[in-house]
């Protein structure tokens, strides 16, 4: 049942708008408040579903309750009430957020169209915040071990700036979850973050893969073609398994990171980028430095913040934990019943080996709830996750 909330100090115009608003829909719960003072208190208190709001108030004026409330509710949608010589402000608060105005005396048709509009308005806000959750939930960290709480707090302190950030670790262990929650919690979340797996391209076409090329420069370029770095302009690139890059692809990324520009490769016009790098490995980069395959000055352009994704087998602990949340989230993807894991079963898997870590954890407990009975048991274990 949507709610609406008219703020205006003229009793007379607060009876009319909530008798014409209530008579077009009998599910719309209408309040009323007599001045901005008050209208704020019972929106901190109460979820509206849109806001009427006078402009020329005691107390506390309609600009007043706009600013206020789009600091402690910038979803609600507020319509405001102009006199006439209130028309210029009025049109003014649409640049400080409000959704709408009506006019004094309010037109029947104009002030339903206005409330449909802010309602269905509010209404698509709150689905587009529920499918980024949902969105953000697929990327989700899982884990209280002191290892998984301590790269929390590294990204808490450095997703917020520009910092490059360099995630090493074994495979299957998450090393892309770190990078992906660096990029949701920055500034940078609503542009693109675009992702790069450098061992998946052949060593020829890195460079084109990252930089794009212009038509005629290898045979296959047909076309001008833009590279992964301009795709990221504003936003992250995740170059994944970055250990894996040929030397002459970590030349250029080291220009674009030196001096935020790139080239096409055939071209030798500049094009300005503006990309936050996120890098991961599964190498001992340091190792490979020595070995001739890396560029030292790349590794510490890449390595200002370091974090270390520790192994399954190093944070034991967590497993309880992720065998529940992949048994919540295989059952929603396969559109099954949840399956609980005994005890014993649960102490098992902390016992084994997880040489494919997180991966092959997922990969089990999928083959268990598949297999398995309506609790897996220790027996279940025994029969289906052996490797």
């Amino acid at each position: 049942m949507p709610k609406i909330l008219i703020i205006e100090d003229e009793a007379a115009i607060r009876r009319v708008l909530k008798k014409i608003i209530s008579e077009e829909n009998e599910a719309y719960n209408v309040e009323e408040a007599e001045d901005g003072m008050q209208g704020i208190e019972m929106i901190m208190k109460t979820d509206y579903d849109l806001v009427f709001c006078d402009i020329k108030m005691p107390k506390m004026d309609g600009v007043e309750v706009l600013e206020k409330t789009k600091k402690i509710k910038p979803e609600i949608p507020i319509v405001m009430i102009s006199g006439h010589g209130d028309l210029e402000t009025a049109v003014n608060t649409m640049r400080l957020g409000a959704f709408d105005y009506i006019s004094k005396p309010p037109d029947l048709n104009r002030l339903l169209n206005t409330v449909r509009n802010a309602l269905d308005r509010k209404e698509l806000v709150v689905e587009n915040k529920r499918l980024k959750k949902k969105v953000s939930k697929s990327y989700e960290m899982v884990g209280e071990s002191k290892a998984i709480s301590h790269i929390k707090d590294i990204i808490e302190k450095v997703a917020a700036t520009d910092a490059r950030v360099l995630i090493t670790g074994p495979n299957g262990t998450g090393k892309e979850l770190v990078a992906h929650w660096l990029h949701e919690k920055s500034d940078r979340s609503n542009a693109t973050m675009v992702e790069v797996n450098c061992a998946a391209i052949p060593s020829e076409l890195i460079e084109s893969e990252l930089f794009g090329h212009v038509k005629g420069s290898f045979t296959g370029a047909n076309k001008d073609r833009a590279g992964k770095f301009e795709a990221a302009n504003g936003g992250t690139i995740f170059l994944d398994e970055i250990g894996d890059m040929s030397l002459s692809a970590q030349a250029k990324v080291l220009r674009a990171l030196q001096e935020n520009k790139i080239s096409r490769v055939g071209s030798d016009k500049d094009i300005k980028v503006n990309v936050r790098v996120v890098a991961a490995t599964n190498k001992d980069l340091k190792e490979e430095i020595s070995e001739g395959r890396f560029r030292e000055d790349l590794y510490h352009r890449l390595a200002v913040i370091l974090i270390q994704v520790p192994s399954l087998n190093d944070r034991r602990e967590d497993i309880p934990l992720l065998v529940e949340f992949f048994s919540q989230k295989i059952a929603e993807e396969q559109g099954g019943v949840k399956k609980a894991f005994s005890k014993e079963a649960i102490q098992l898997l902390q016992e084994y080996d997880w040489t494919g870590n997180i991966r092959e954890l997922r990969n089990v407990v999928e083959r268990l709830i598949i297999l398995g009975e309506k609790e897996v048991s220790q027996r279940d274990i025994t029969l289906f996750a052996s490797k």
